[in-house]
């Protein structure tokens, strides 16, 4: 939490006046009776069966299209299925197996190739991540991340927006991050504009095997320096900056200012690494492919009841069941995601602006125009803080350029959002080399 940049958050803050607040709708009683849906299934493990109608994967993962498909229905079927797969085979997946994801699109009204994705696995595991014939509740980890995606999809659906929303429930996280690495593929095969990732992982949780218990915040989990920089640009990173500043470092620092809009929310912790320490989501592949990405987690985790055999030993009860849950937690997690992508579906891509400050009194910050945007603003903060400065230093450029006069580029970073119509700002993106939120790949000659 800071108090660095207000008016940010009110920039932010805005949309959802624009057709109701979709927060509103969230239900924690329809969250729970999902998350209870999806323990039922036994086990969701993904080498478990797939062509039973009440056990393993595959019948969780048509529950799962059910879900979407009444979603759809109850918006004049605004929203396309579709079940992207592929063979897999790997040290956690011994024998070919079919790897199916479960995708539901809300295609934008004017920009339908610009995306933002809200994710979250729907496989489950027990203390082997071998074993796919034990029960495997994955309560939280992750029908928690499941049924908010779900929960999002139901509401938002209510709703039109000019950029396209993906919904989806990805397999094979457990055994080594499948469907997240599918789902990144299958971007890049749609030739989408990714603008934001949200992967929602074991969300749905608010006290710790110690006993500490923090139902006030969750976690941002986002990269430093970009997974996909080649040594040119690595190279002039470390003499320019930028270590700091990834599309992802800058989608945390958004999602808190929005996140301290709403007093009655969640208080978002940045935590600026990728991932928890030693472990990973699916999040990842999407980052390797150069897409913008943060993983979204409680804020404090229990050892206790993930990943873990049902079991009892010396008076401690292990496994991930739904009676260790905190559903008003999961709510609250769920109405901050609903908030965020219905700010970002409204609000333009970032621009990639470039700064030119070397050897002169001046900054000059360029850009190319922005598909939806009808002005741009321009932040800095000086090299050493954290957060972006309270004041933008300039307000509504309508041109794709803006020149700082006396202010010597060596000391500060800078960056720039874009504006639609309506008032929605784009998350900031930095002024320095791979600040851009388009992969590296598309960038380069």
């Amino acid at each position: 939490m800071h108090k660095l940049l207000p008016l940010a958050a009110l920039l932010v803050a805005a949309p959802a006046s624009a057709q109701g607040n979709p927060t509103d709708s969230v239900s924690q009683e329809r969250l729970r009776s999902d998350v209870a849906s999806l323990v039922s299934f036994g086990t969701r493990h993904t080498l478990s069966e797939q062509d039973s109608e009440t056990r393993g994967i595959g019948a969780a993962r048509r529950w799962g299209e059910a879900q979407f498909r009444a979603a759809s229905e109850a918006c004049g079927g605004c929203l396309e299925i579709a079940l992207p797969e592929r063979m897999i085979q790997g040290n956690r997946v011994p024998e070919p197996t079919r790897l199916v994801n479960v995708v539901a699109i809300q295609r934008g009204s004017e920009r339908p190739n610009e995306v933002v994705i809200v994710q979250g696995h729907i496989d489950s595991r027990v203390s082997d991540v071998a074993d796919f014939t034990s029960d495997a509740p994955g309560a939280n980890d992750n029908a928690s991340g499941t049924a908010l995606v779900i929960e999002a999809a139901r509401v938002l659906s209510q709703n039109e927006y000019p950029t396209t929303i993906v919904y989806a429930l990805l397999s094979g996280e457990e055994q080594g991050l499948y469907g997240g690495q599918l789902l990144a593929d299958y971007a890049e095969e749609q030739g989408w504009t990714v603008k934001a990732v949200l992967n929602n992982d074991i969300v749905g949780g608010s006290c710790g095997s110690d006993g500490y218990c923090d139902d006030a915040h969750v976690r941002v989990f986002s990269e430093g320096p970009r997974a996909d920089l080649t040594d040119e640009i690595r190279a002039a990173q470390r003499r320019n900056g930028g270590e700091n500043d990834s599309p992802g470092r800058n989608i945390s620092r958004w999602l808190d200012e929005l996140a301290e809009a709403d007093p009655a929310g969640l208080d978002v912790r940045q935590i600026w690494r990728t991932d928890r320490m030693g472990r990973g989501g699916d999040q990842i592949p999407f980052l390797e492919n150069g897409y913008p990405a943060v993983r979204i987690s409680v804020a404090v985790e229990d050892y206790d009841h993930q990943h873990q055999d049902l079991r009892v030993e010396e008076g401690v009860t292990y496994g991930d069941t739904i009676d260790e849950m905190d559903f008003a937690y999961l709510a609250k997690v769920t109405r901050f995601n609903v908030r965020a992508l219905d700010a970002l579906a409204q609000a333009p891509m970032p621009p990639a602006p470039t700064a030119e400050a070397a050897v002169q009194t001046f900054t000059e910050i360029t850009w190319d125009e922005v598909p939806g945007a009808v002005g741009y603003t321009i932040w800095q903060r000086r090299t050493d803080e954290p957060y972006w400065r309270e004041k933008p230093v300039i307000e509504n450029v309508v041109a794709t350029s803006a020149k700082l006069e006396g202010v010597r580029g060596d000391d500060w970073i800078f960056g720039a959002s874009a504006r639609a119509a309506d008032g929605t700002q784009s998350p900031i993106a930095s002024a320095v080399p791979a600040g851009g939120f388009a992969p590296l790949a598309e960038t380069q000659p």
